[in-house]
């Protein structure tokens, strides 16, 4: 029997207008956000970065593809991953539908990882994805972007990731979240596991969205958000919250899409 609050048509009906209220402040306050975003200050990029394509080598005024903004994943797949992080994962699993639309409105999308062009082409294809991932070729890109960091600053506590510093890593390097290490079965060595890797190897490369626009021929970065600000574009919280039970979850419970209902 259920132990949720029940109720009439009418009840239902008043408790949902007084909510919508609530979703409408939500979503001006968003329209609000959208704007600051688009007022932040343009930062000039005067570094060549080098990547891999399929079309081949070029550098990031050629990933705009003659557009004039450009949109990037930072997708976790690291040199030594074998497979990409399940968690990037499920962000790209929405990727293809939407990339044909950003560009015919004057947006470029691009996915970046760290691996070698092979590797990602060859999980690119497992997951039947068709979206642009570029390899950023282990280059400086990553980590002038805050989405790669050293072995030594993860020990020392060098790592500044989502605009915060963070302590030092205590050994072994295994645990629930990077700031919180917790046992060598939490859900980050789960997710660590999945990508072939163990837990300071796999939480070095870490996720983020940046963008870029062109303007009279230079290339500006004028946003990034990394962790709990990805939450938007992930597809499947987006859902997940309307459900009746919402997230309901109960440790990492996301697979790569093609390795549900194996034991």
């Amino acid at each position: 029997m259920t132990e949720h609050l029940t109720g009439t048509r009418e009840e239902w009906l008043a408790a949902r207008l007084d909510l919508l209220e609530d979703e409408k402040e939500l979503t001006r306050r968003s329209d609000a956000l959208a704007l600051r975003r688009q007022a932040l200050p343009w930062v000039r990029i005067d570094k060549d970065y080098g990547f891999e394509t399929e079309e081949g080598s070029a550098s990031l005024k050629d990933l705009f593809g003659g557009r004039s903004q450009l949109l990037v994943y930072h997708f976790m797949f690291g040199p030594d991953y074998t497979a990409g992080c399940p968690s990037c994962s499920s962000i790209a699993d929405g990727f293809n539908g939407i990339v044909v639309h950003l560009q015919n409105h004057d947006v470029a999308f691009s996915a970046i990882s760290r691996a070698p062009l092979a590797k990602l082409q060859a999980f690119k294809r497992r997951m039947g994805w068709s979206f642009p991932w570029a390899s950023s070729n282990d280059g400086d890109f990553n980590r002038d972007f805050s989405v790669w960091f050293t072995e030594e600053e993860q020990r020392k506590g060098g790592i500044e990731y989502n605009f915060r510093r963070e302590p030092p890593a205590p050994e072994p390097l295994a645990g629930k979240t990077v700031q919180e290490w917790r046992g060598d079965e939490g859900p980050v060595a789960q997710i660590a596991a999945m990508t072939g890797t163990d837990v300071p190897t796999y939480t070095r490369d870490r996720p983020g969205v940046s963008a870029f626009v062109l303007d009279d021929g230079v290339v500006y970065h004028t946003y990034s958000s990394y962790a709990r600000g990805l939450d938007g574009v992930w597809g499947m919280y987006q859902w997940l919250d309307r459900a009746p039970l919402g997230r309901n979850e109960h440790g990492v419970w996301w697979r790569h899409h093609d390795a549900y209902g194996r034991s």
